[in-house]
């Protein structure tokens, strides 16, 4: 699927297709159904399907010294987009001349010039524009008059309300990460390039593949049991550490993975670890026995979790 964006002009085939539009960020069910829907008018209308997403988030941009909050990376929404049909993934690269389009002219002079949208599809929540002062309804009013159609998508919710991006990254911080798997259709999953480490978890039986947390959320810091998926299409059960790592000095941010039963060298590598299960949270323990022990434990119940699941 090809990566598009809107500092290059949109190749023709892709013109004239159905634009699915929003953040995306997690591409939780609720977002799904946004793109399920515009893929069926486009399927029906034999046009082409993009997904449009923003980069980086409008929240990132008026609020540079925000904590990280971000569910996906853009690469993974790309892979997340193509599963769901999308023929091309378009990113509006977020800065200040964006920032300062008018309602009005997002609509006539990006998606309709710009673009080449025949039809636009979001979810009812979504806010465009200058001040977030077009939503759905002026969306519906003004594409029309600018020769576009659009049709918004009404949210998704189960017993605790709607679904949403917030309610999932809410999961994850309180350690939840089932919860934020059912939202999500799938586990919470962080991708890397493994760093070297000090490989103090190789001297007592716990090699660990260090990945930085970079952009992404951050969940409940602790023991969890995880699967990763590696370059070669190999997926590995294992147990990790989120977190600062209190038994070691100096504290240093980290994920790390240890999979069972691996002894190989993925130095350099890009990895995705999924998030099945928060097992405990950090601890710093008395020694080094001490902790083997522990880890042991938190091996055996991550396994336990992972036949499981």
């Amino acid at each position: 699927m090809q990566r598009l964006t809107t500092n290059e002009p949109i190749p023709a085939p892709y013109r004239g297709g159905v634009v699915a539009l929003g953040n995306f960020d997690g591409f939780h069910l609720g977002h799904q159904a946004v793109v399920a829907r515009a893929r069926a008018i486009a399927t029906a209308e034999g046009r082409p399907l993009i997904v449009a997403t923003f980069d980086p988030h409008p929240v990132r941009y008026f609020r540079p010294d925000a904590e990280p909050f971000r569910l996906t990376t853009l690469d993974q929404r790309q892979r997340l987009f193509a599963s769901a049909g999308a023929d091309a993934m378009l990113v509006f690269g977020f800065d200040a001349a964006l920032a300062a389009v008018t309602a009005q002219d997002f609509i006539a002079d990006w998606l309709r010039d710009r673009v080449g949208a025949a039809c636009i599809v979001t979810g009812a929540d979504f806010t465009f524009g200058a001040g977030r002062s077009g939503d759905a309804t002026i969306l519906a009013e003004r594409a029309t008059a600018a020769g576009l159609r659009s049709e918004a998508v009404g949210p998704i919710a189960d017993a605790d309300g709607p679904i949403s991006s917030s309610r999932i990254r809410d999961a994850l911080r309180a350690g939840r990460p089932e919860e934020a798997a059912r939202l999500l259709t799938r586990p919470y999953a962080i991708q890397g390039v493994v760093q070297h480490g000090d490989k103090v978890g190789r001297t007592i039986g716990y090699p660990t593949a260090n990945l930085d947390m970079g952009k992404y959320l951050r969940p409940a810091y602790g023991i969890y049991a995880v699967r990763g998926h590696l370059p070669d299409g190999r997926t590995l059960d294992g147990v990790a550490n989120l977190g600062i790592r209190p038994q070691f000095t100096p504290p240093k941010e980290l994920l790390e993975p240890h999979f069972f039963d691996f002894d190989g060298d993925l130095y350099g590598q890009t990895i995705e670890i999924d998030l099945i299960a928060h097992l405990r949270p950090e601890a710093k323990f008395d020694d080094l026995p001490t902790l083997i022990a522990q880890m042991d434990r938190d091996s055996a119940k991550a396994k336990t979790i992972l036949a499981s699941t």
